[in-house]
């Protein structure tokens, strides 16, 4: 089956005066136009192609990769606006269409919107929407506190600054965990910070050290980030005290801190532990 808004890998079946045509093996064939055929080729070789639909709704091949694919987010540019709608550059001949109705602000020509792309039902074609919280879902999580994720920034709250998790769900990064400048559309690695009760995520943008560091170390650091970088804890401290903030033991406490002693991230002076 060849799949619009998706990379396909098919089968050269015949060279004809306006292109290759290509085939799945099935009974499905696109054509390549002319402009996209590779200067060599053999008919039975097998080409990867983006198979989406042309001017006149037919479905087309193309080797040029889009910026956006289906099920995918991307910030686009807005060429033109109609009466139908707002016309997407996303690296294609015939622009990506988005309707008024999937549109969470009034597009303008020449401004910039983060979108999803999906193909619509109704009409078979495909389509954007800005209105990306509609296409995530935080009812069953597919990650956990601690979990690396990848981030699209999406758009900021008065708390901080919305992101898109793993292409799935929604995150908050809070403004004091904000280091460095942020923007609508960027592309980022995050650690799960917590998992609320109610399946919200509160994420952290990754910061150097923060990968491949044992588990209670990198526990300790979150807990730095989330008490302004002082936790009044250190290696004389009671065994109780440690487990109450931190749950965790007296010994394992101890090595952790020592890993981020070691690597310069902490001090630790009398009153306890500090974020360098």
């Amino acid at each position: 089956m060849i799949h619009l808004g998706e990379y396909n890998t098919l089968e050269i079946l015949r060279d004809t005066e306006p292109g290759l045509f290509l085939g799945d093996g099935e009974d499905g064939e696109v054509l390549l136009p002319n402009r996209y055929v590779p200067e060599v080729f053999e008919i039975g070789d097998n080409i990867e192609v983006f198979v989406y639909l042309d001017n006149e709704e037919r479905p087309v091949a193309t080797t040029d990769q889009p910026y956006i694919k289906k099920g995918d987010f991307a910030l686009l540019r807005c060429n033109q606006v109609t009466e139908y709608g707002a016309f997407l550059d996303w690296g294609l001949v015939k622009e990506l269409f988005c309707p008024f109705r999937e549109q969470a602000f009034k597009m303008k020509a020449g401004g910039w919107y983060l979108v999803h792309c999906y193909l619509d039902e109704e009409t078979e074609r495909l389509v954007a929407s800005s209105k990306t919280n509609h296409f995530l879902d935080n009812k069953e999580l597919t990650v956990a506190q601690f979990d690396e994720v990848d981030l699209i920034v999406s758009h900021p709250s008065d708390l901080g600054m919305n992101v898109i998790v793993n292409k799935t769900h929604l995150g908050l990064v809070f403004r004091d965990d904000i280091y460095k400048d942020i923007s609508v559309g960027d592309r980022l690695k995050g650690t799960v910070k917590k998992v609320r009760s109610d399946n919200k995520l509160d994420i952290l943008l990754n910061q150097i050290g923060y990968r491949n560091i044992e588990p209670n170390a990198e526990h300790i650091l979150f807990e730095l980030q989330d008490n302004s970088g002082f936790i009044p804890l250190h290696d004389k401290s009671d065994p109780e005290d440690i487990k109450a903030q931190l749950q965790m033991s007296k010994k394992s406490f101890k090595k952790a801190i020592g890993t981020l002693y070691k690597e310069r991230q902490i001090e630790i002076k009398e009153d306890g532990i500090y974020l360098k």
